[in-house]
């Protein structure tokens, strides 16, 4: 699998959008940003040349939705970050992360059911 292009924090947030919901407009998309429309048009332009989001005529306008899953830039941008920060190590990362939150009760058991999960399985 080819890894996924780099975005920026602003291409994120236009992604974002789309990831919630799909298809829209470039106008929708700078409704729901909040930002100007020729900036997000700019970012859309962006992203369609980096072929991460598709996109089709539709009358006179054009409409996006994402073309890579976000849950697939998770994944790689995550595993990114901890090869960076943590030299690879998730243990450290999740550690690190666990004691810095403020975690309620309910996250708490969440992550004790995963690990459970976890142990089970190996």
């Amino acid at each position: 699998m080819t890894r996924t292009p780099p975005i920026t924090d602003a291409e994120w947030e236009v992604m974002n959008v789309l990831w919630e919901k799909s298809p829209r407009t470039a106008m929708e998309v700078a409704e729901a940003l909040d930002r100007h429309p020729k900036t997000v048009k700019t970012l859309l332009g962006r992203l369609a040349r980096k072929n991460v989001l598709r996109y089709r005529e539709e009358g006179n306008r054009y409409v996006y939705s994402a073309a890579i899953p976000r849950q697939r830039y998770v994944r790689e941008e995550s595993a990114s970050f901890i090869d960076r920060v943590f030299g690879g190590e998730t243990t450290p990362a999740l550690v690190h992360f666990v004691r810095s939150s403020r975690l309620s009760q309910e996250e708490i058991d969440e992550l004790r059911r995963i690990l459970d999960e976890k142990a089970g399985a190996e």
